[in-house]
C-alpha cells in the first residue's frame, strides 16, 4: 500500500507499518527521515515527479511510503476484541462512498475511543492512500472490519448483545434521548441517501440530530463525530 503526507507517514512509522520511505534529497535531515533510519526503515531519495507518479496526487508534501496493507478484521474478530470494553461502541458505515469522509470518520473513531469501524466490501469507499492521508494515520490504529452484508452483520451483533442505533434525518427520536450504557452499534449513512431500508428495519433505535439552521443535512463524518461524542459523554 502506498501512503503519502507527513502525518500519515509519521503514524505508519510509529505503528511499524512503513516498509520503505521515499522523499526528496532536500529532506535528508528531516525528522521523518531520521525516524525512519532509527527504525531501520530503508530511505530512498527520488525526484518530485516520481512521488507524484506513485501517488497520482501532487499533495504528497514530499513524502511517500510503501506500507504494509491494513489488516481488515472479520466480524467475529471485531466482536471478540471489543469484549475488552465495558460498553463496546462500534461504528457501522452505510453507503459512504467518499474516501475523504471515510478518512475523517476513522480519525474521529481513533480520537473518541471507538472500538471498531464496520464497512461494506462493495459499494463503499475502499481503504486507499487518500483515506490514510485524511485520517492522518488513524487508519493504522482503528480496528476496521469488512463485511459483505450489513443486514446480516446487524443480526450477528444483536445476537451478541448489541443495540443498533441508526442516524437518519427522518427519525422522530432525538439522539440525546437514548440510554447508551450498553454495547452499541452506531450506523451512519451517506449524506445524500441516509441508511438503507434493510438497515432501518433491523435497527433498534432511529435517531436524528436536531437542526435549526437552513441546511437540513450534515456531512457524514460530522454527524458521526456529534453522535459519538454524545454516546461517550452520556456514559460518564
Amino acid at each position: 500500500m502506498i501512503i503519502y503526507g507527513r502525518n500519515a507517514i509519521r503514524e505508519a512509522l510509529r505503528s511499524g507499518n512503513a516498509e520503505t520511505l521515499l522523499t526528496l534529497k532536500r529532506f535528508e535531515k528531516d525528522a521523518l527521515v531520521e525516524k525512519a533510519r532509527e527504525l531501520r526503515v530503508p530511505v530512498k531519495f527520488v525526484d518530485d515527479n516520481e512521488l507524484t507518479r506513485m501517488t497520482k496526487n501532487s499533495s504528497h508534501q514530499g513524502f511517500v511510503a510503501i506500507s504494509k496493507d491494513v489488516v481488515l478484521l472479520s466480524l467475529d474478530e471485531l466482536i471478540s476484541r471489543a469484549k475488552q470494553t465495558k460498553y463496546p461502541l462500534l461504528l457501522m458505515l452505510d453507503g459512504i462512498e467518499d474516501p475523504h469522509n471515510l478518512g475523517a470518520v476513522l480519525r474521529t473513531a481513533d480520537a473518541m475511543g471507538v472500538d471498531g469501524v464496520i464497512i461494506k466490501s462493495r459499494g463503499e469507499a475502499p481503504i486507499n492512500p487518500t483515506v490514510a492521508k485524511v485520517s492522518t494515520g488513524a487508519l493504522f490504529y482503528v480496528n476496521v472490519c469488512e463485511v459483505t452484508n450489513l443486514s446480516r452483520a446487524i443480526e450477528t451483533l444483536q445476537k451478541n448483545g448489541y443495540w443498533v442505533v441508526s442516524s437518519d434525518g427522518e427519525a422522530k427520536q432525538s439522539y440525546d434521548e437514548v440510554d447508551y450504557r450498553s454495547p452499541i452499534v452506531l450506523v451512519v449513512g451517506s449524506e445524500g441517501f441516509g441508511i438503507s431500508k434493510l438497515v432501518w428495519k433491523k435497527s433498534d433505535f432511529i435517531v436524528k440530530i436536531p437542526m435549526v439552521g437552513h441546511v437540513n443535512s450534515l456531512n457524514a463524518s460530522v454527524s458521526a463525530a456529534i453522535l459519538i461524542a454524545q454516546i461517550q459523554l452520556s456514559r460518564k
